[in-house]
């Protein structure tokens, strides 16, 4: 009888407790906690990119051919919320050497960049992230080091060492947890093969201001895998929680107390129980300029989905290099938990790691975005840049000559054309403002000016690649770094490639990227005067005059002005009409009032008032040229013409065809460094894969990469080498 009534005692003093803390914290602390999470996941999605490139070392003026993955991170989905990722090659000195944006279709983006042949011999760093990921740089981007040769550079070899895993500047990263002598602690025993043991001690402190009361949560990637309410019975309290609740992943165990406040976490790793695999069916050797096959076989869990998904293969040849983390393994950790998977498990396949090794390298790591500090936070984080699923942004500063911002200001953006578009944005406290622009790989001319002319004020275009940085040393030693035998091999190969001038360039991978019809932003004008319609006038003054109602052009002592007659009164604005050459808004009248008439082909008039969002016209009136390209009329001062090409062209990676004799003879020589590469593999609706090209002069041991995901998140990678005898 009495051990039915403990029990029973400890609910009700669990309930009263409850009660007690009404109008201090929630009647149900677990489902407050699991909706501030899951509001805080939403809000503050973490992408994660991965880039698989064709190698690893490269010579000066080789091409570098790289494949963009982009993952949701809860889901370890492709992610199809980012359209652009921003690719770059840093110097030891974190100075950008390339930059490129490219599209990315469904969560995939192949890329090529041509390498300056002025590169000196040292560590090169790519770096990717989306417009998203700008937000927490300079940790939540992909980062790979890779290494260039120059043959005819005697410089030092430049070494590149991340100091610290802070960002550059005086920013710092802060504790998710910062509490300490709480009177709670826990240990997580994750030794047992089904059962995960959660070890929690208290003192006497701790539950009498607690009540014996404190509250377990676990989650991985963002996903919620349990929460509980649990009740301290002794000075060590033990909790036994099936293994299969846990996602594959590394596991985040957080303790709150009583009212609600997270004291303590701990970090261990579980294990994917159904890792999906990839086999390579191939020779093992073959000879030169021989066609050779590889057949892909899929095993357990891609089977369903394999045909839906994107695979990207490199074959180089085998290198002293140390190899980079495949997918699967880099995406245990991605860059949630800073440097960790870098500089201690290089070189290391997770799966083949004891999960109670891994739990013992997470012990002093911190989750750079599960932070209960912020998830509790009575109003979410406001990001300064959005993610790029519609448009590209296109952001600037209005200030000052000394640096003072310009607040609630309009700023205009034109491009010209016969069709005008028409964008305004407005400067907040900062002086900050940002554009929306169309996906496009034309380079467009965009024309962006203030408002208002003031004086001393400054207009300043941000770069869209970010300059937030990993603090880095540099060490410069050619003694300690001795070039490999095969860099002199591969350094001529590429001389005679550029020699008989044969590349692996292709014709350009022109995206599927929907456009929409440009529309004049004033619908349709009031009037549309069509100057091929009439007599040509000799000077804009009498075209106005003669040919135009209700809009005026008149010369003044001090200049010109052009006046538009409201439609329904008759009487003209007291507020001067917005101006327009070739869509491109001007402040100066005289600059109509200059054109020569032959070269007019029309003229719109709009003479009512209208809104484009809250900004205000008093009539528009826009002369478009027969160039239709704003040629023909003076910049304003302050304004900034801009040629802008918002996605990098990407080409394809082809290689010879030795399928005849004649071309098998052929005294050209084959030097191929990488000697295949595609990155848009698709196996066909019954899950295979055949993969097919001709080898080349070089003899080597090569290594077939492949790397992919498939739509329901199942990573996988796959390697086997091939002797070219």
């Amino acid at each position: 009888m009495i051990k039915k009534i403990k029990p029973a005692i400890y609910v009700l003093m669990h309930i009263l407790f409850l009660q007690g803390l009404c109008g201090q914290v929630p009647m149900n602390m677990t489902d407050f906690l699991s909706k501030k999470f899951l509001n805080y996941t939403t809000a503050v999605p973490r992408e994660e990119i991965y880039v698989h490139s064709d190698r690893d070392e490269y010579i000066s003026g080789e091409d570098l051919w790289f494949n963009i993955y982009l993952i949701d991170r809860k889901s370890l989905k492709p992610s199809s919320e980012s359209k652009i990722a921003y690719f770059e090659l840093l110097n030891s000195e974190n100075r950008p050497i390339v930059q490129k944006r490219i599209w990315l279709d469904g969560g995939f983006g192949p890329g090529q960049v041509v390498l300056p042949d002025t590169l000196s011999t040292g560590i090169y760093t790519i770096r990717a992230y989306t417009s998203w990921m700008k937000n927490f740089l300079p940790l939540n981007c992909f980062m790979k080091d890779v290494h260039i040769y120059n043959a005819f550079s005697s410089r030092a070899f430049k070494e590149k060492i991340y100091s610290d895993k802070k960002p550059m500047g005086n920013e710092s990263v802060k504790n998710n947890l910062s509490v300490i002598n709480t009177g709670l602690t826990l240990k997580a025993d994750n030794l047992k093969p089904d059962v995960l043991e959660i070890n929690v001690v208290t003192n006497e402190k701790y539950r009498a201001e607690n009540n014996n009361l404190f509250y377990l949560f676990i989650q991985t990637r963002g996903n919620i895998n349990h929460v509980s309410a649990e009740m301290v019975t002794s000075e060590n309290t033990k909790i036994a929680i099936p293994k299969k609740q846990l996602s594959a992943g590394i596991n985040q165990i957080t303790l709150f107390n009583s009212k609600g406040k997270p004291v303590c976490e701990s970090f261990i790793y579980t294990p994917d129980r159904e890792s999906p695999d990839v086999t390579i069916n191939s020779v093992d050797s073959t000879g030169r300029r021989n066609k050779i096959f590889f057949d892909l076989a899929f095993g357990h869990g891609l089977t369903t989905t394999i045909n839906s998904t994107s695979l990207s293969i490199s074959v180089s040849p085998v290198t002293n290099e140390h190899s980079v983390m495949d997918i699967n393994d880099y995406m245990v950790f991605g860059t949630e938990f800073g440097l960790l998977q870098v500089s201690t498990l290089k070189d290391i396949k997770v799966k083949k790691i004891a999960p109670e090794v891994i739990d013992s390298l997470l012990q002093n790591v911190k989750s750079n975005w599960i932070d209960w500090n912020a998830i509790l936070a009575d109003e979410l984080p406001v990001f300064k840049y959005q993610m790029e699923k519609d448009d590209h942004y296109l952001s600037g500063k209005f200030l000052t000559s000394d640096k003072q911002a310009y607040a609630d200001k309009f700023v205009i953006l034109s491009s010209p054309g016969k069709i005008a578009t028409f964008q305004y944005a407005k400067t907040d406290k900062a002086g900050n403002f940002s554009f929306r622009i169309h996906f496009d790989q034309k380079i467009n001319e965009l024309i962006i000016q203030p408002d208002v002319t003031t004086k001393n004020q400054s207009l300043n275009i941000e770069s869209s690649f970010s300059d937030r940085y990993l603090k880095s040393e540099i060490l410069a030693d050619s003694a300690s770094k001795p070039i490999p035998d095969y860099i002199s091999t591969w350094s001529v190969n590429h001389q005679v490639r550029k020699i008989y001038g044969t590349s692996s360039i292709g014709d350009p991978l022109n995206p599927v990227i929907s456009h929409t019809k440009l529309k004049r932003f004033y619908g349709k004008p009031d009037q549309e005067l069509n100057m091929k319609d009439y007599i040509i006038l000799p000077v804009m003054q009498e075209v106005f005059f003669e040919l135009l109602a209700g809009v005026f052009l008149k010369s003044k002592k001090s200049g010109y002005e052009i006046t538009v007659a409201d439609p329904e009164n008759n009487k003209t604005y007291d507020t001067p009409p917005g101006l327009f050459i070739d869509g491109v808004k001007i402040k100066d009248p005289a600059i109509i009032a200059g054109l020569d008439p032959e070269i007019i082909e029309k003229i719109d008039i709009e003479r009512s008032r209208y809104f484009v969002g809250d900004y205000l016209f008093y009539g528009i009136v826009n002369v478009i040229t027969k160039a239709g390209d704003f040629g023909n009329a003076t910049l304003p001062d302050d304004a900034i013409r801009l040629p802008y090409r918002v996605i990098d062209p990407v080409y394809s990676f082809v290689s010879p065809d030795y399928s005849s004799a004649s071309l098998k003879r052929s005294r050209i020589p084959d030097f191929r460094n990488t000697l295949y590469w595609n990155p848009t593999v698709k196996p066909d609706k019954d899950g295979k894969s055949r993969i097919e090209f001709w080898t080349s002069d070089l003899i080597s041991d090569f290594e077939v990469n492949i790397q992919g995901i498939t739509p329901e998140g199942k990573i996988f990678s796959c390697k086997k080498i091939v002797k070219i005898k």
